[in-house]
């Protein structure tokens, strides 16, 4: 008699609700690193688009700070785009996310799709949807 209470059935679903819970942490974890990098592509976009505003403006004067106003004022743009860029309120963000997760599902897809046609397995239409489908979920 076997010593282990659970059946083959029972081993295979922990083993594939093990492999699912990984693979949604992982695909969140994608989905955070591609929200942070459209963040970032945002924050320089608004630095960049700010620096002109900027050049005009003298730091001498009676309450002007100078030559170190001038080394530092870099460093405030820098945190203004970046503080712009928290709030989402301009959404280059939201775009950049949207075109990033697009071209990693088209080249997911394209690597189902050569991996199916070298080893000739299964209906590699309905499996390529479905993996579109799953990462059309994670988009919302």
């Amino acid at each position: 008699m076997n010593s282990s209470p659970l059946t083959a059935e029972t081993s295979l679903a922990l083993m594939q609700a093990s492999q699912l819970k990984q693979q949604t942490e992982d695909m969140v974890r994608n989905r955070e690193r591609v929200e942070e990098s459209a963040r970032d592509f945002e924050a320089v976009f608004i630095t960049e688009m700010m620096k002109p505003m900027f050049d005009g403006i003298k730091t001498d004067g009676p309450f002007g700070g100078g030559k170190g106003e001038e080394i530092f004022r870099g460093i405030m743009l820098d945190e203004y785009g970046k503080n712009v860029a928290s709030l989402n309120v301009i959404g280059i963000q939201t775009q950049v996310a949207n075109k990033l997760i697009e071209m990693q599902s088209a080249r997911t897809a394209e690597a189902i799709q050569k991996d199916h046609s070298n080893t000739d397995q299964g209906n590699t239409d309905t499996e390529i949807d479905q993996k579109i489908t799953d990462l059309e979920l994670i988009e919302k």
